[in-house]
């Protein structure tokens, strides 16, 4: 008998849409709330808090969540995820206060934490080693297609005619929690179950400080923290450097989503470009490449030229999450993995928070171009930190200890 039995693809398939779907609703949400704050009275500080409190709230389950699913399942978290972000849609909707928005705000962010959580340690216990790479990348997929798609569906519903804001920020955030509910119904029975003797419980937990310094783990968290700021801070400031130098909101628009569509692009293809580069090679190379055209960015280029290197710059940045989760679960302790995932989480919360408000200092000093400077500033570190990790023998390969999903008997792969 072969040491690993697939237990079927469709579980990825169905774990892609209901992330679409659940990606879609906050994409969709975040935007909704900022100008549902406004419609409520709310200056641009106050916008700041509100999305603020949706990134720093989370980072107090974080850790805990992720020891939790280190010892049970998984799939129990994705329902939970999706209902509280809905929750948070809904309730974000009929809000008549900003302390009331800020707090359903921070609901829906933990959901969205939940489910992601829940949804990482779900591919990394149902994919053969060899085969983590590919899934992840399938797997972020339907993250870049929720954030292709969400922002548009927002800006189609609010309206700012005829102090029509506020209704239309409300219906949006309603919406939002629709397309939320309807990733529940790719959730069924998605997590295929463990064997019934299982093996003995550590007896104690990994600390914190240990899963940070396993070689390895502190890369994958740069990693992704780093490709995270870059595609958080060009989607705020790529329309400010387009209004300065004459490019239509439209064509900005159309720019972003030329980014969006590469990342996918590259998310596909993943598993050819991983059977000619390496993991390490194609993670430390993108990321390099990346932050040169990150500087090229801030130079002022027609807009052909913007749009090529925007294309090849989305491309790039397609390869960072999904690597960096690999990078992690092969790095981390096997009784600590979804921990060292939901600190990889917690190290994106911090970005998008900690990377806005240094831009937003950076910009005010010096122009909106030198935030670009920074961002590849910022790759290039993650290319080198890659590199050096590379070089001391971090990227091991395949990890036997992966826990693998069992074997389902003979009559319920029939079934099924």
């Amino acid at each position: 008998m072969p040491p690993y039995v697939r237990p079927g693809r469709g579980w990825l398939l169905r774990l892609v849409i209901a992330f679409s779907f659940a990606q879609a609703a906050v994409s969709m949400a975040r935007p909704a709330v900022s100008y549902r704050a406004l419609s409520l009275g709310a200056d641009e500080g106050a916008v700041g808090v509100i999305a603020g409190v949706y990134a720093l709230l989370p980072l107090l389950a974080a850790v805990p969540l992720g020891r939790h699913t280190d010892h049970g399942r998984c799939a129990p978290l994705l329902p939970v995820g999706v209902v509280l972000i809905g929750a948070g849609c809904a309730g974000g909707g009929g809000a008549g206060t900003l302390t009331g928005l800020a707090a359903w705000s921070g609901l829906m962010g933990l959901g969205h934490l939940c489910f992601v959580i829940g949804a990482q340690s779900l591919v990394a216990r149902q994919s053969a080693p060899a085969e983590q790479d590919r899934d992840f990348g399938h797997f972020t997929i339907g993250a870049s297609l929720g954030q292709l798609v969400g922002p548009v569906a927002a800006g189609c519903l609010i309206s700012e005619r005829d102090g029509a804001m506020a209704r239309t920020s409300a219906l949006a955030l309603l919406v939002s929690a629709a397309v939320a509910a309807v990733a529940l119904t790719s959730l069924w029975r998605i997590e295929h179950h463990r064997p019934i003797r299982r093996a003995p419980r550590p007896a104690a937990k990994v600390p914190v400080g240990g899963i940070l310094r396993t070689r390895g783990v502190p890369a994958g968290i740069f990693v992704s923290l780093a490709v995270l700021c870059a595609t958080d801070i060009l989607t705020a400031y790529l329309p400010v450097v387009g209004e300065q130098r004459g490019i239509a909101p439209a064509t900005v628009g159309l720019l972003l989503s030329l980014r969006a569509a590469a990342t996918i692009a590259c998310r596909l293809v993943m598993t050819p470009l991983l059977r000619v580069l390496g993991r390490a090679l194609l993670l430390s190379g993108t990321c390099l490449l990346g932050g040169l055209l990150c500087v090229g960015l801030a130079l002022p280029v027609p807009v052909w030229s913007l749009a090529l290197m925007l294309a090849v710059l989305g491309f790039c940045l397609g390869a960072g999450q999904p690597l960096s989760m690999t990078t992690v679960v092969r790095a981390a302790p096997a009784a600590a993995r979804s921990t060292a995932l939901a600190l990889r989480l917690t190290g994106n919360r911090l970005g998008q928070v900690a990377a806005p408000a240094a831009a937003g200092l950076v910009a005010g000093v010096v122009g909106t171009a030198a935030p670009f400077v920074m961002l590849g500033a910022l790759l290039v570190a993650a290319a080198g930190l890659g590199s050096r990790e590379r070089a001391a023998g971090a990227d091991p390969g395949p990890d036997p200890a992966l826990p693998l999903p069992a074997e389902r008997p003979r009559a319920e792969r029939d079934s099924a």
